[in-house]
């Protein structure tokens, strides 16, 4: 896949799946966002900075498969290598990690319990998506080069030193 699809490909896909879990979802949820802030001293804060960090992964994880895969996070148009850099030498999936960050820093901000429940399905669901599809689809693919990444690299809690196998 050409550069300019990978990343157009990609900023859609971040669109549709990311922009509904961890945006559209919990604003529904939130009543528009119309829900009074926390009064949790605070919640409010932490809640920020975790949406703000979070995003900020997100959006990273995502120009690593436009740029290093040159490909997408979307099943129908995957990356053409592995992507391993950046912040993936930490976590092996930062994605789900971010929106599940965003979601939870939502769930923060405004005190809401539906949303943390709608973040807990949402954490089963994609654990079940990496264990069941995710994980068998790479190692088909990548074969050793995977097994490899999968020893070293943990799939949820980031690790603090960066891997350098690759």
């Amino acid at each position: 896949m050409r550069s300019f699809s990978a990343i157009a490909g990609s900023a859609l896909f971040l669109v549709v799946a990311p922009g509904v879990v961890a945006g559209l979802v919990p604003w529904l949820l939130t009543d528009g966002y119309h829900t009074p802030l926390s009064v949790v001293p605070g919640s409010v804060t932490a809640g920020s900075i975790l949406v703000v960090v979070a995003t900020a992964i997100l959006l990273h994880a995502f120009a690593r498969f436009a740029l290093e895969g040159l490909g997408t996070p979307a099943p129908v148009a995957p990356t053409e290598k592995l992507v391993v850099g950046g912040i993936y030498r930490h976590v092996r999936n930062p994605m789900y990690v971010a929106v599940l960050a965003i979601i939870l820093g939502q769930a923060l901000i405004f005190s809401s319990w539906a949303v943390l429940v709608y973040g807990l399905i949402a954490a089963a669901a994609m654990i079940s998506f990496v264990k069941f599809y995710e994980e068998p689809t790479l190692a088909s693919r990548y074969g050793e080069e995977y097994e490899a990444y999968r020893r070293a690299v943990p799939g949820w809690l980031p690790r603090f030193t960066p891997w350098r196998g690759k």
